[in-house]
């Protein structure tokens, strides 16, 4: 089972410079909920991104995949360079965590959806790829605040 998890403002925006362009506590707990000790998939970037959070601790999650088109390797990650293959062949539950490219191709493969909605504008330059979202229903909502925080099942 693929799913994805991500937090998006009324843009569509999603980062900032290889970073989040907000600090929302209820996101960052429901996110942390969702991945802490389970298999994950992100990009290159995501993950030094990551890393510069932790800095010398450990990321909180079981698994680790990432995904990179570089000749790279990082301490305690699977590293992935066949990403749509990766993909088509997984028989693990992964939870896709970034970046837009990574989410832009495991789009396609995704069962659920975990978006937080953010009702507000924020600045950046990172946008979640445009998509169908009718082809997902949505099983679970709730609001607080300025966050709305919604699963979605392929249809």
């Amino acid at each position: 089972m693929i799913s994805l998890i991500w937090a998006m403002d009324r843009n569509w925006l999603i980062g900032k410079d290889n970073i989040l362009p907000w600090h929302y506590k209820k996101d960052l707990i429901y996110f942390k909920n969702h991945t802490k000790g389970k298999t994950v998939l992100m990009g290159e970037m995501t993950y030094l991104s990551l890393k510069g959070y932790y800095k010398d601790r450990p990321l909180p999650f079981g698994k680790i995949y990432v995904a990179s088109l570089n000749n790279v390797s990082f301490d305690g990650c699977i590293m992935v360079n066949d990403l749509k293959g990766f993909l088509k062949e997984t028989t693990e539950d992964v939870i896709v965590i970034g970046g837009k490219t990574v989410y832009q191709i495991a789009l396609e493969y995704a069962d659920y959806l975990y978006i937080t909605w953010i009702d507000k504008d924020h600045e950046g330059n990172v946008f979640f790829p445009k998509f169908d979202l009718s082809m997902f229903k949505v099983i679970s909502e709730n609001q607080e605040d300025e966050l709305r925080f919604t699963v979605y099942e392929r249809g």
